[in-house]
């Protein structure tokens, strides 16, 4: 992590750098049929130094462009040609190529849309097309410290679209306000640091010209975590790191929204996903930058196989999953998500343990419902966000949030936090019935991971962005009621910081800001997250 405290020197990173790739080369070796050669981890250079060895070296392509805009939304989710609409024949499909749904029909979408939210295919609200420049305020700029870093031949950027597209997580408001065009305090220059060093001159030049960092991996939060503080004067630079990675050939598991996300922000927001059951949970980070993680990793798995289970009611799946938790710890199912399962490993293990699971589910009333589905639910986990953009069309608009909780309390939390939602959103005038419902996503032996689901119609309200955060507050106040957690793993950020000093306490939260002021005294890293 680079933060403003102090570091080593170069040569004294690197040194110790190559001598953990050395020791972590020398377990990856694996000598095939005689063969003494063996695949050996290098310590890659720092292409800023590499730069000034030989030109042109920046141009490698790499799997997220600095220009996002190009390929991504600025107003929506995911990629510019994959979306969810209504044909001509008012039948829903799935546009694009990236995704096995992609030109799939949906016929009973569009009956269940209706008669779920009151919505009509009549009543349209489409987002503004078109990011215009001169609707972005312009940039406050810092001009020594830009001097300074035109020297260091690091990236950057002062275009309005590079800008606006780091000034957002996914949040429903953040995302609300995009499609109808408004903007507030946005970044006024972005930089792409291609290795550990740059970052390390980037932070340094930020501390000697006090300049405002903000860090950006991929852009996913739903905590408000990007979110430009409105009140702060001094420049604020979005600090880009998708530039930073490169692609090892192994895995770990990954959260949901993995082809977005980044490593580094997994780290900051101890993120996990569906198989967290083959990772680790890595909080908003406020102190520095993530440049460095070392992670457990495993070879791709030779072996898959998808599953699903059909319950009579959620209570019987939930006791499934508990039993399911209690018996396999130390094995990884790798995704259970109510009724989707997918197993890995090799073909013998994958076989005998999808046996165990549909052995237990039996005893709970379960009913294998086959791998085509098992399939299918595993992939709608992946577009499922495409949707929020398809009801934002119709006047429909709706979130996810995230608890743990312990296994004796999840069809209590379930229950009320459903049913305070349902209230809530009567008390504020919704004038539709909300769509409220949940799921439990992951598991362990002690609780599990419950995300809420809820969505309503807003035709006849005048705000419904400030009925929606209402709503949702109340909810957290239910969960927390309930013995539920602040977040499982979405973090805290600007969203969720209001609670914090009620769950860690005022020792807790005196001994984050004793360390924040410690490490980061200017308040270099100023995104206003946590504290």
């Amino acid at each position: 992590m680079a933060t403003n405290s102090g570091s080593s020197s170069s040569s004294d990173r690197q040194r110790i750098a190559q001598q953990r790739l050395r020791i972590i080369a020398g377990h990856l070796q694996r000598p095939e049929d005689g063969d003494s050669s063996s695949t050996v981890l290098l310590a890659a250079e720092c292409k800023a130094q590499e730069s000034q060895k030989t030109a042109g070296c920046s141009g490698e392509a790499k799997t997220v462009p600095r220009k996002r805009h190009e390929i991504m939304k600025w107003n929506g989710w995911g990629y510019s040609d994959s979306r969810f609409l209504f044909n001509k024949k008012g039948q829903a499909e799935f546009t694009g190529k990236r995704y096995r749904l992609s030109g799939m029909i949906m016929p009973g979408l569009k009956d269940w849309f209706e008669v779920t939210f009151g919505a009509s295919l009549q009543h349209k609200t489409p987002a503004t097309p078109v990011l215009t420049s001169s609707s972005v305020p312009p940039p406050t700029l810092n001009e020594a410290f830009v001097e300074e870093l035109k020297s260091t031949s690091i990236p950057f950027s002062l275009d309005a679209e590079d800008r606006v597209f780091r000034a957002h997580g996914h949040c429903l408001h953040e995302i609300f306000a995009l499609r109808e065009g408004k903007f507030g305090r946005v970044p006024d220059m972005v930089v792409w640091p291609n290795c550990h060093n740059d970052v390390v001159n980037i932070v340094e030049l930020a501390c000697k010209h006090n300049v405002c960092l903000m860090p950006y991996g991929g852009g996913t939060s739903v905590s408000s975590a990007l979110e430009c503080p409105p009140e702060e004067t001094r420049c604020i630079v979005s600090l880009d790191t998708s530039q930073m990675l490169n692609e090892s050939g192994y895995c770990t598991g990954e959260p949901d929204s993995m082809e977005f996300s980044s490593l580094g922000g997994w780290v900051a927001t101890r993120d996990s996903g569906m198989k967290r059951t083959s990772t680790a949970t890595l909080r908003t980070g406020t102190l520095g930058v993530v440049t460095e993680v070392t992670m457990k990793i495993r070879p791709m798995p030779e072996y898959q196989k998808y599953g699903s289970v059909v319950f009579p009611n959620f209570e019987q799946g939930v006791a499934c999953l508990r039993e399911v938790a209690k018996q396999f710890k130390g094995f990884d199912p790798n995704n259970l998500c109510v009724a989707t399962l997918l197993f890995e490993g090799d073909r013998e293990k994958v076989l005998q343990h999808e046996k165990q699971v549909y052995d237990i589910a039996a005893k709970f009333g379960g009913l294998a419902a086959g791998e085509d589905n098992g399939q299918r639910g595993y992939m709608l986990t992946f577009v499922i966000a495409y949707l929020r953009d398809l009801g934002m069309d119709y006047y429909v608009i709706g979130e996810s949030f995230e608890t743990s909780v312990p296994w004796d309390r999840v069809l209590d939390i379930c229950r009320n936090v459903k049913a305070r939602i349902v209230a809530e959103c009567k008390d504020k005038g919704v004038q539709f019935s909300p769509f409220s419902t949940c799921r439990v996503t992951q598991t362990y032996d002690a609780g599990a991971c419950v995300y809420f689901y809820f969505a309503f119609n807003y035709r006849g309200l005048s705000d419904p962005v400030n009925v929606y955060e209402q709503v949702e507050h109340a909810a957290r106040d239910e969960i927390l009621a309930n013995g539920g957690s602040l977040s499982h793993h979405h973090g805290v950020g600007k969203l969720r910081k209001e609670w914090m000093r009620d769950t860690v306490s005022n020792v807790g939260m005196g001994m984050l800001k004793s360390v924040k002021d410690y490490v980061d005294p200017k308040n270099i890293f100023g995104n206003g997250n946590l504290l």
